[in-house]
């Protein structure tokens, strides 16, 4: 029983109804916060696992209600185009698509970052930084009074982050192509891409085909405004979940998980008076810039999904990994090629 109305999940629900048979829903954790509320995921396309896969994902952070609105707008977005659009059912022939866009209701429902617990999602994983983290930004083990709460030592993940966990392993790991999407928000003034690693500073083993992905994106998107950077440019963390699958993914394959990193100062600077909301320092708060947002983002979306059906044509193959990796450590890293 809910206590009081989410919007954004009454939202999602809606777009469940909507899309009906040809979506297959798992309620895959509940929590509390005054009322019973679900993590829902939500699949299409096919299942056969030797397909690839994509993964949208939001809602992490409770006050982030804006990554929840984009993934879900995305769900609509394919949703209605089932009954006219040939070209997506082929699409859906060839790869798997799953959709938790409101990863931690029960902070979405109690306007915190924070699950109801009082534990961040993404410090919650068991991965420590190997260098030195900005404190306490980078996860903290003192106690949930203090933002970027890990939980505590040797506890089991929160059910929130031990369902995304579970879900990305059945449905992403162990295909021979996959990706994740997982949409925030936060400070900055520019849209930011994120790959990992957050624990640390040096590259993940598939950076080339990561380079490859950029240069297909550029090429085909030269006039988009994202940085695309590691995180570890940004800051070092303790705790990521990105990271944990990361290192946590089985060898085959390749499995290449994205953060969208909305820059919320550009609403901000446009309406200074959301400063002195909880919501407004994340969220665009006035509702045409809202739809701005969705529509910003729909081609990043639509862009992930469809790189990674086509993935056999752009994907390195092995004699060219070496030079991707070399062209990707002088984008990223300043190392100077070989």
């Amino acid at each position: 029983m809910r206590s009081r109305p989410l919007p954004e999940l009454e939202e999602l629900e809606r777009v469940i109804e909507l899309g009906g048979a040809h979506l297959q829903c798992e309620v895959a954790c509940e929590v509390v916060a005054g009322g019973t509320l679900p993590v829902h995921a939500i699949c299409l396309g096919n299942a056969d696992p030797s397909l690839p896969a994509v993964g949208f994902f939001g809602g992490v952070h409770g006050l982030e209600r804006i990554g929840t609105r984009v993934v879900t707008a995305y769900l609509h977005h394919l949703v209605t185009r089932l009954a006219w659009d040939a070209s997506l059912w082929q699409l859906l022939e060839r790869v798997r698509v799953l959709f938790m866009p409101l990863v931690n209701p029960g902070g979405m429902a109690r306007n915190t970052r924070a699950n109801p617990a009082g534990v961040d999602l993404m410090r919650n994983a068991p991965v420590d930084a190997l260098e030195r983290t900005p404190w306490p930004l980078g996860g903290q083990r003192i106690g949930p009074a203090l933002s970027w709460y890990r939980g505590p030592d040797g506890a089991p993940m929160q059910a929130e982050s031990a369902a995304l966990c579970k879900r990305v392993v059945r449905d992403l790991h162990g295909r021979p192509f996959s990706m994740a999407l997982d949409c925030h928000s936060g400070f900055g003034l520019r849209d930011r891409i994120w790959f990992p690693f957050a624990h640390r500073r040096a590259p993940m083993e598939a950076l080339p085909e990561l380079h490859a992905l950029h240069a297909i994106f550029t090429r085909s998107h030269p006039h988009h405004d994202y940085v695309i950077e590691p995180q570890s440019h940004q800051y070092l963390a303790h705790g990521d979940l990105w990271d944990h699958l990361v290192l946590t993914a089985p060898a085959q394959g390749v499995f290449l998980p994205l953060t969208l990193e909305m820059g919320s100062w550009q609403w901000v600077k446009k309406n200074p008076r959301q400063l002195f909301s909880r919501l407004g320092i994340f969220n665009p708060v006035i509702a045409h810039r809202e739809q701005r947002v969705l529509r910003r983002h729909l081609p990043l979306l639509d862009f992930i999904l469809r790189a990674a059906g086509g993935h056999a044509l752009w994907l390195p193959r092995r004699e060219e990994r070496e030079a991707h990796r070399q062209r990707a450590l002088a984008l990223w890293y300043g190392a100077r090629p070989r």
